[in-house]
C-alpha cells in the first residue's frame, strides 16, 4: 500500500481559501449588524450649520437653464 500526497497542497490551499471566505463573510455580517455606514456622514463638530436665512430660502429654481433643458429633453411641458 503506497501513500501518495500529490494532491495534499492543492486541498490545503482550497481549504484555506474556504476558511478565509467564511471569516470574511462573518466579518461583513457583524459590520452590517452594527448598522449601515452613511457616505455623507459628517462629524458634528465639522458640519456646516444652516442659519435661519439658509433654511428658509427657495432652493428650486424652475426657470434656470438646466431645469428648462431637462423639461425640454423629456417633454414634460414645462
Amino acid at each position: 500500500m503506497s501513500t501518495n500526497n500529490n494532491g495534499a497542497p492543492e486541498r490545503r490551499g482550497f481549504l484555506k481559501a474556504l476558511g478565509l471566505g467564511g471569516a470574511a463573510a462573518a466579518a461583513a455580517g457583524i459590520a452590517e449588524a452594527a448598522g449601515p455606514i452613511r457616505a455623507d456622514a459628517v462629524p458634528a463638530g465639522t458640519a456646516r450649520k444652516e442659519n435661519e436665512a439658509d433654511r428658509l430660502k427657495a432652493r428650486y429654481q424652475g426657470d434656470s437653464a438646466h431645469v428648462q433643458a431637462f423639461y425640454r429633453t423629456n417633454r414634460y411641458g414645462g
